[in-house]
C-alpha cells in the first residue's frame, strides 16, 4: 500500500484504513492508498507552515530552477505516467500521453519561467505595491484530469512562493504519487509539497477548515465547491473554485456545418465526456437541424469504445461504477422527458468495465435535465434555435458558464456572439485550447482563474507601502 508524503518523506497515515484503486476497464483492484485522517492533515499543514518562510524567501530564480527540473523529469517519464493514468483513470493511452501528461509538463514549465519573470513590485505615486505569496495552500483535485488539475494548482502556488498540501482524488490518485516522487528527486525542500490521500468529506473538509491553511483551491462539482467555500469562510480563507459546466456550441447558419458538427462531437466526447468544459450542448439553426443531427449520429458511430491500451480506442471506460450509473440515469431521464435518442444508449458495449456508448439526443428542449445539468459522460444534446438572440439566450440559460464555442463563416460575427456568452472561455471556429491562457468560469462554474499569469496571481497577496 502507498504512504502519504509529508515533510519531504513517505509517511504512514495515522489511520489504518485504506482505499482500493480500481482499473475501470477491467474492474480489478490495482493498488491501495491510505484513507487519511484529520491528524494527517494536521501534520501536513504544520509541515507546510514550517517550510513556508524559507520557500517564500528563496530567490525566485531558484524556485524556477526546481520547477523546471521537475517539468523536465515529468517529460522524461511521460510514457510511464501516461500508462498509469490509462490504468487507474481509463483514458486512452494516446490521450493520456499527449493531454493528461505532456500538457501538464508544459504548464509546469511555464510556471518555472513565470516564477522569475512575473513582476512582484510596481509604483503608484508615493506607494510601492508588492505581491507576496499567500501562505499555505490546500489543493483539492478531481479524477478526470488527475495530473493536469494538480499541476494547474501546485505549479502556480509553488512558483508564487506558497507551500502546498494536496489531496488528490481517491478514485484516480496514482499520478499524484508519481509527481511527489519527482518533486522529492529534484530536491524540493521538505514540507514545500505534501500529499494526503483520502476521502473528500474527511480530508478535503479538514483541509478547508484548517487554521494553518491560508487558501483553498478546489476543482470538482458545484455542490462540493459550495461546501468547501462554506468551510473556508469560517476563517475567511481565500478560495479558488473550478466547478461544473454545461457548455454551449453555437453553430450559426453561415458556418461550415459539417466541420462544426464533427469538431463539436469530438469536443463533447473527449475523455469519455468527463471534461468540465466539454461542449455538451450543440445549438443549431432549425433550418439545418435535421442535417446536423444526421452528421452528429454519423460522427458518434465512428467512436470506438474499448480498452485504453488498444490504439483503435477513442473512448475508454468511465472512471467508476458510480460514474457509469450516474450517466445511465441521465440517459434514461432524457428519454423520459421526451428527448429522442438517436445514437448510443444504456446498453453495455463490453461485459466488463464501466463503459458507455457515445450517446446523442435530438429533440432536446431548453429546461430538460439533460440540457441543464452536467452529466459528465459521452452524452450530446442538440437544441434548435430560430434567431441569433435565441441561440445566445439558450447558451446563457443554465447556472453554469465555463466554456463554449461559436462557428460562423465570418470571424467577426462569431466574436460578436462570443462576447455575449456569459462564460469564461469561448472557442472561435475551432480555435484550440491554450494551456497558457486563463481558464475559469462565470456564475456557478467557479471563482478565480487557473493557468497563465492570472493563475499565478491567485496565490499572491497585495501590499501597498506608502513612501
Amino acid at each position: 500500500m502507498r504512504q502519504l508524503f509529508i515533510g519531504g518523506s513517505c509517511t504512514a497515515s495515522a489511520s489504518d484504513e485504506f482505499i482500493e484503486v480500481v482499473n475501470p476497464a477491467t474492474e480489478e483492484i490495482i493498488d491501495r492508498v491510505p484513507a487519511g485522517s484529520p491528524d494527517d492533515v494536521e501534520a501536513a499543514a504544520a509541515a507546510g507552515r514550517r517550510a513556508f518562510p524559507g520557500w517564500a524567501d528563496m530567490a525566485a530564480s531558484e524556485r524556477g530552477k526546481l520547477l523546471g527540473a521537475a517539468a523536465e523529469l515529468l517529460k522524461q517519464r511521460s510514457e510511464e505516467i501516461a500508462k498509469t493514468i490509462a490504468t487507474d483513470m481509463g483514458a486512452p493511452l494516446g490521450f493520456a500521453l499527449k493531454v493528461q501528461t505532456l500538457m501538464p509538463a508544459t504548464v509546469l514549465s511555464s510556471y518555472a519561467q513565470l516564477a522569475e519573470s512575473h513582476p512582484r513590485e510596481s509604483r503608484i505615486g508615493n506607494s510601492m505595491v508588492v505581491k507576496e505569496p499567500i501562505g499555505v495552500v490546500a489543493a483539492i483535485t478531481p479524477w478526470n484530469y488527475p495530473l493536469h488539475q494538480i499541476v494547474c494548482k501546485v505549479g502556480p502556488a509553488l512558483a508564487a512562493g506558497c507551500t502546498v498540501v494536496l489531496k488528490p482524488s481517491e478514485v484516480a490518485p496514482l499520478a499524484a504519487y508519481a509527481l511527489a516522487e519527482i518533486f522529492a528527486e529534484v530536491g524540493l525542500p521538505p514540507g514545500v509539497f505534501n500529499l494526503v490521500s483520502g476521502r473528500g468529506p474527511v480530508i478535503g473538509e479538514a483541509m478547508a477548515a484548517h487554521p494553518e491553511v491560508d487558501m483553498v483551491s478546489f476543482t470538482g462539482s458545484t455542490a462540493a465547491g459550495r461546501r468547501v467555500a462554506s468551510l473556508a469562510a469560517e476563517s475567511v480563507k481565500r478560495v479558488a473554485l473550478e466547478l461544473g459546466g454545461k457548455s454551449a456550441n453555437i453553430i450559426l447558419p453561415d458556418a461550415d456545418l459539417a466541420l462544426a458538427v464533427k469538431v463539436g462531437v469530438a469536443n463533447c466526447f473527449v475523455n469519455a465526456g468527463q471534461t468540465c468544459s466539454a461542449w455538451t450542448r450543440m445549438i443549431v439553426h432549425r433550418d439545418q437541424y435535421d442535417e446536423a443531427v444526421g452528421l452528429a449520429v454519423e460522427a458518434a458511430r465512428g467512436y470506438r469504445v474499448g480498452d485504453p491500451f488498444d490504439e483503435s480506442t477513442r473512448i475508454g471506460p468511465l472512471v467508476s461504477a458510480t460514474q457509469r450509473g450516474r450517466v445511465v440515469r441521465y440517459i434514461n431521464r432524457g428519454q423520459e422527458e421526451g428527448a429522442r435518442l438517436v445514437a448510443g444508449g444504456t446498453e453495455r458495449p463490453h461485459e466488463r468495465g464501466y463503459y458507455v456508448e457515445p450517446t446523442v439526443f435530438a429533440a432536446v428542449e431548453p429546461g430538460m435535465a439533460i440540457e441543464q445539468e452536467e452529466i459528465f459522460g459521452p452524452v450530446l444534446s442538440l437544441i434548435p434555435y430560430t434567431t441569433e438572440d435565441i441561440a445566445v439566450q439558450i447558451a446563457n440559460g443554465t447556472k453554469y458558464g465555463l466554456a463554449g464555442a461559436v462557428w460562423s463563416g465570418a470571424e467577426d460575427r462569431a466574436v460578436a456572439v462570443a462576447r455575449r456568452m456569459r462564460t469564461g472561455q469561448v472557442s472561435i471556429n475551432g480555435g484550440r485550447f491554450n494551456p497558457l491562457a486563463p481558464f475559469g468560469g462565470y456564475k456557478q462554474s467557479g471563482v478565480g482563474r487557473e493557468l497563465g499569469e492570472q493563475g499565478l496571481e491567485e496565490y499572491l497577496e497585495t501590499k501597498a507601502m506608502q513612501l
